[in-house]
């Protein structure tokens, strides 16, 4: 089985700085963060000042990982069937045994076992990653790693291709399909995959409902290099998660709202004209 490569945003960033026991339940969103986040308007100055602001990943209220606690350098990852092409998920717990087994045995750094936890969400396997030299950052000769696998009775991607900016994005089988529940849908696998390369925050995190389906929207700024001596160009763009409120398929559009171009002068963000 293979192991995704990508893991919790923004990972050892959020763990060095957060705060808490990390008890309750692991993933669940805290309850003052369920309701849906305004859309304010954002100037150009607004969104370079994010942009180049390294504390900065996510707004207010965003969804929070319990292992986002974690005192010390971690990673979390879904188990992904054998295209890599999406995480797999179960109702069986020891189906979820046997994959993670073996993702573990396939991955380049094997974990000694620790323990499990389980949410309404997913399985998790806890094990303890040893490293034999410092790699990337983390600095520690060991360090826990998260391995989940979706539970089908609350997501499924099977069929998704996550390459893809467009098209199927999985089926939300928990019930009710609404507001919320999509909200923590595309909120929680924004930790996951999306946009490993270049420097992304997200500016927004709405909801847009209709009569046949639930929505939700990330307005996510991207800044990309142009060379040496030139301004970045920051892109920005909504990602919308639409979800049928009967049969709980997502679908998942992709669309450039504008762009600009800014730079760092003595540490501050400033426009380029």
């Amino acid at each position: 089985m293979k192991v995704s490569n990508f893991i919790l945003v923004p990972l050892f960033a959020i763990a060095a700085a957060c705060g808490g026991s990390g008890s309750g339940t692991p993933g669940a969103p805290h309850a003052e963060d369920q309701a849906a986040l305004p859309a304010p308007s954002m100037s150009n100055a607004e969104i370079a000042r994010l942009v180049y602001d390294p504390d900065y990943d996510v707004p207010p209220g965003f969804y929070r990982d319990a292992r986002a606690a974690t005192d010390r350098s971690y990673t979390i990852h879904h188990v992904l069937d054998d295209s890599e092409s999406f995480e797999l998920c179960t109702d069986d717990y020891q189906t979820a045994v046997n994959w993670e087994a073996a993702d573990n045995a396939a991955r380049a750094v094997n974990g000694v076992f620790v323990s499990t936890a389980e949410t309404d969400r997913y399985f998790e396997f806890v094990r303890e990653l040893e490293y034999t030299e410092d790699v990337g950052n983390i600095d520690e000769p060991t360090s826990p790693g998260f391995a989940r696998v979706f539970k089908c009775s609350n997501t499924s991607r099977d069929g998704v291709d996550r390459s893809l900016l467009n098209g199927f994005a999985g089926r939300i089988n928990a019930r009710p399909v609404d507001a919320g529940a999509v909200r923590e849908f595309t909120e929680y696998l924004w930790q996951f995959r999306f946009f490993a390369t270049g420097r992304r925050v997200v500016l927004e995190s709405r909801a847009e409902s209709s009569d046949d389906a639930a929505a939700h929207v990330l307005r996510i700024a991207f800044r990309n290099r142009q060379g040496p001596g030139l301004c970045d160009r920051i892109e920005i763009a909504d990602w919308r998660f639409s979800a049928d409120h009967s049969s709980g398929d997502v679908q998942k559009t992709f669309t450039t709202v504008r762009s600009f171009e800014a730079q760092l002068v003595d540490g501050a963000a400033t426009l380029c004209d």
